[in-house]
């Protein structure tokens, strides 16, 4: 079983209150080829044309995550990090 309630399995985006700069929406892919944790999501910028590479977050079994980037404050990876652990897909 991967890391409990955690249900974004495609793609989404959401909205990040910026500390530094101008709030954003990130582009949240699920990374189904990284082996380093249970489960792995590539962030990027969502509507540029060439996004911008924000990092990533890892999952493990327990649902504990660590963010692998350096672009984000702690802030703006918890607001990430509940944001997939609460996804909920509309109908």
């Amino acid at each position: 079983m991967i890391t409990g309630n955690i249900k974004l399995t495609n793609e989404a985006k959401a909205w990040v209150k910026r500390k530094n700069g101008p709030d954003e929406v990130v582009r949240i892919i699920l990374d189904l080829k990284s082996r380093d944790a249970e489960l792995c999501y590539q962030l990027f910028t969502a509507y540029d044309e060439k996004p911008d590479y924000m990092g990533r977050i890892l999952f493990d079994a327990q649902g504990f995550w660590i963010y692998d980037g350096e672009i984000l404050t702690v802030a703006e990876q918890e607001q990430l990090a509940k944001f997939i652990m609460n996804y909920v897909e509309a109908i």
